[in-house]
């Protein structure tokens, strides 16, 4: 992808997710009167423009895609018009202003310091995804948890592709449709990032055509940080079980994320029976 066809596609993306947060907006939530009239769904294109100082034609050309090189006072009036979130706000930054890695995207590993920490971590269940989402490292913990990721080719070891496509998500993910919806807005805020590399957009349009909740849920535009917390899981060998996760940003490269679990109680014993069924690498 060339940079005027990626600074296209871009901007197409930036036009879809400002209608998609107006249409979200109701009148009521920025002081304004509902009318009698109102066919448009949440806000209309004028009434953003007014709230966010600028003029109709102006933003109107942002929703469609136009070549207008917002500047950040801009952004941050209409992230304050559209109530967006911080995240929601720094994904239209990306959008705007091309905020993209210095580079082109390359192969990624991960350094044998961090490879080490994964398997010390061990019987808690923790892996490491690349900017993708690809699991670049997993211990036993996690492979027996999720899937054993160093079983599948290459091309399937990737969590959002899992999630969506692997009935076994379904079944370990007891809130399966809030916990993918969630993943899928984060992955939406880290692509945002990588609209220049190929395997970004292969992984979309593939998404999309084997997961209809994915395609359906894409157009949404909704975005999410990452962010630690818990989940409810189930393995036939453990049943139902809540645990914390957290999840870290390797200082060597920012893009990579290493995400590890325990059970709120501190109890490991549970863990390791989980982590003995996958034998040692």
């Amino acid at each position: 992808m060339n940079v005027v066809e990626l600074r296209k596609r871009r901007l197409q993306e930036l036009g879809d997710f400002l209608r998609s947060r107006r249409a979200c907006l109701q009148p009521a939530e920025v002081g304004l009167a509902v009318g009698t009239r109102r066919r448009t769904p949440g806000l209309r294109r004028e009434e953003v423009a007014q709230l966010a100082g600028v003029s109709h034609t102006y933003y109107s050309f942002l929703e469609q895609g136009r070549d207008v090189r917002p500047s950040g006072q801009v952004l941050d009036a209409l992230s304050h018009a559209l109530r967006l979130s911080a995240a929601e706000r720094v994904h239209v930054y990306v959008l705007a202003q091309d905020a993209v890695p210095n580079g082109g995207a390359s192969s990624e590993a991960i350094s044998a310091g961090v490879g080490a920490l994964v398997e010390r971590l061990d019987p808690h269940p923790t892996f490491v995804k690349g900017r993708r989402w690809d699991v670049l490292a997993a211990n036993r913990g996690a492979r027996a948890l999720f899937v054993d990721w160093l079983a599948l080719a290459p091309g399937e070891r990737n969590e959002i592709w899992w999630m969506f496509t692997d009935p076994r998500a379904r079944d370990i993910y007891v809130d399966w449709e809030h916990d993918a919806a969630a993943m899928l807005a984060r992955f939406r805020l880290a692509a945002a990032r990588w609209l220049h590399d190929p395997g970004f957009v292969e992984l979309v349009d593939r998404l999309h055509e084997h997961s209809t909740e994915a395609r359906r849920w894409w157009q949404h535009h909704e975005v999410l940080p990452a962010a630690s917390g818990t989940k409810r899981l189930h393995h036939p060998l453990l049943g139902e079980i809540t645990l914390d996760h957290v999840v870290l940003q390797v200082a060597d490269d920012p893009d990579q994320k290493l995400v590890t679990f325990s059970t709120i109680d501190g109890d490991e014993e549970p863990l390791a029976r989980l982590a003995a069924t996958i034998g040692t690498v």
